[in-house]
């Protein structure tokens, strides 16, 4: 399968492909640094401009959080979850990290395949 990742929108000349390229891609929101052994919370946000849409056969499936090669948190949706109305679909994970994190997301739209985010470090801290 295809893994697409996010692009600069701003340059690209096409409005349509710019839609396109932020409304599926999966945005991390989280602080730089992170305590050992206390709640962490990271906050996955599809799209920063342009909203996905939320139809029978248009919609954003699942959001991922991977630490390395390692799968952390899935979040599953139907579609309706944003009320058949175009949105951002967001996700707040919560986890209890104990060494250094290196974070991707992971985002799969049932037309438009699977979307990677950049990467995002985190240290963690005694």
């Amino acid at each position: 399968m295809k893994i697409n990742r996010y692009v600069d929108i701003s340059t690209i000349d096409r409005e349509a492909k710019k839609d396109y390229i932020d409304r599926h891609s999966p945005f991390i929101h989280c602080d730089k640094t992170a305590k050992k052994g206390e709640r962490f919370a990271v906050t996955v946000k599809l799209g920063d401009e342009y909203p996905h849409p939320d139809d029978f056969d248009h919609y954003i499936e699942y959001v991922q959080l991977w630490n390395r090669e390692a799968m952390l948190a899935t979040a599953h949706f139907t579609p309706g979850t944003l009320g058949n109305m175009p949105g951002h679909v967001e996700v707040v994970f919560n986890i209890v990290p104990t060494k250094d994190l290196k974070l991707t997301a992971m985002a799969y739209c049932t037309k438009h395949g699977l979307w990677q985010s950049d990467e995002v470090e985190v240290e963690v801290t005694e």
